[in-house]
């Protein structure tokens, strides 16, 4: 095979977004924070009544009643914190509810996601669980056993109530901050912008006028292709290092024939590795453990899920349902944000190289023209019959072509002329190089450069 090396190594490196570790998406799921707090309260609630009555100590400024003072207090807090838990869980239902219906489904995670929330309901159900194991400690008053009160252990679940009184503060004004429609469409773009800086960070200055690497196989090269028949979902991330030392080890080129954000159904294959006729299955199950896949599309290594989600808002917006084209202009607003970042920098290169040079992964980026054209296109189409929203779509190409590249200026023209005609909303699929397979993908699409020539050679 012909590995192509490269004095610009910028051009053929990694992409700068790492894959989230197994320590993140141990605590990504909405619930985890809440069971760490329940398992705690529990440790502590059966643990410090004991250390308390092996060391004996009576500390100033704790709980000074006796077991039916201590079995009261802790039933009231158990009473009100299980009814308060239940308060929370029911807000955050409806803001979902309403989060849903008002923007789109797809911001959904960002709600879930919220520490806030979270820890809130963390502490409700620890201050329940703990003052529930800490009356099991109580004794005195009735029975055969001695009398002994955890004062400490007491104090400790009252002190757990004025932290949910805080944390219960903490939670509505982030309810009534988040739902408003500007933070929403300020956080997706923050978080957008941050990915695009990661994923798209050099200029045509930085990454010199050289050519980076590239590759293509010879004829006759041989080659197998790598799916899987028991799994599905749509692609959120790749572990793109972890990759090329496989492929270096292997010492084969592995093509990635699907972006990020696609849906790759049972039995599609995903990956072509060049280079060898036969794969051993501990090598295919070595190349799928780079591949996260998920149920819906994330915001770790999809920016354009990001363009998607403000994309959807002004949508909806201009729906003759909610007929809100303010709320539009602010999505092209934030969206100016993003691709004015996109425009001055260039569209990662295909070609991923090892540390001698020599290309090992070959992946689909998603483009920065087809950012261009998913912002664009739809609320343009949505958005024709408003005043404010044509006006502001041209007011933030005209910026675009301003600052932008040679490459993306031509692209920017054809969308101000669309703009200019009163029947032409969207673009074609001939004109934006779209990929429309279906599903939730990314909307950007096209060859990978010298994937025509690895097909014909096929």
């Amino acid at each position: 095979m012909e590995q192509g090396r490269s004095t610009a190594r910028a051009r053929g490196r990694t992409p700068n977004v790492t894959r989230q570790s197994w320590w993140g998406r141990l605590w990504s799921p909405f619930w985890a924070i809440p069971v760490a707090c329940s398992i705690a309260a529990v440790v502590l609630g059966v643990g410090l009544p004991q250390l308390e009555e092996a060391l004996d100590v009576n500390l100033p400024y704790v709980f000074q009643g006796g077991p039916d003072g201590a079995r009261g207090l802790l039933g009231t807090i158990a009473t009100g914190m299980i009814s308060m838990t239940g308060l929370v869980f029911s807000i955050t239902m409806v803001i979902l509810q309403l989060a849903s219906s008002q923007f789109t489904p797809r911001v959904l995670g960002g709600f879930l996601e919220s520490r806030i929330t979270q820890f809130t309901l963390g502490v409700f159900i620890a201050s329940f669980v703990f003052a529930l194991a800490v009356t099991r400690s109580v004794r005195g008053e009735y029975g055969n056993t001695g009398e002994f009160v955890p004062k400490t252990s007491v104090t400790l679940a009252f002190l757990l109530v004025l932290a949910s009184v805080g944390c219960f503060l903490a939670f509505i004004h982030h309810i009534t901050t988040s739902i408003q429609v500007s933070h929403v469409i300020s956080r997706i773009g923050d978080r957008s912008l941050e990915l695009a800086e990661a994923l798209y960070p050099g200029t045509e200055e930085d990454e010199g006028t050289g050519l980076g690497p590239t590759w293509s196989p010879d004829p006759g090269t041989p080659r197998v292709a790598v799916s899987t028949e028991d799994v599905h979902g749509v692609i959120t991330q790749v572990d793109y290092e972890r990759l090329v030392e496989l492929a270096r080890g292997l010492d084969v080129v592995v093509l990635i024939d699907r972006e990020v954000g696609q849906f790759l159904a049972e039995g599609q294959h995903l990956f072509r590795v060049w280079g060898t006729e036969q794969l051993e299955e501990a090598d295919r199950a070595r190349l799928w453990s780079t591949i996260t896949l998920g149920h819906e599309r994330q915001m770790h290594q999809d920016v354009g899920f990001g363009i998607r989600q403000l994309v959807d808002i002004a949508e909806r917006a201009l729906s003759p349902g909610i007929n809100d084209p303010t709320t539009a202009v602010k999505v092209i607003d934030e969206l100016h944000r993003v691709l004015r970042h996109l425009v001055r920098r260039q569209s990662p290169s295909p070609y991923i190289a090892d540390e001698d040079g020599r290309v090992r992964v070959v992946h689909r980026p998603q483009s920065i023209e087809g950012h261009l054209s998913l912002a664009v296109d739809e609320i343009s189409h949505y958005g024709e019959g408003s005043v404010q929203v044509p006006r502001r779509l041209r007011a933030m190409l005209e910026d675009l072509q301003d600052v932008a590249l040679d490459r993306y200026r031509p692209r920017l023209g054809q969308a101000l002329e669309r703009l200019a005609e009163p029947t032409g909303h969207a673009v074609s699929d001939s004109d934006a190089g779209a990929d429309h397979r279906g599903g939730e993908g990314p909307e950007q699409g096209g060859d990978l450069p010298g994937s025509r020539d690895v097909r014909a050679r096929a």
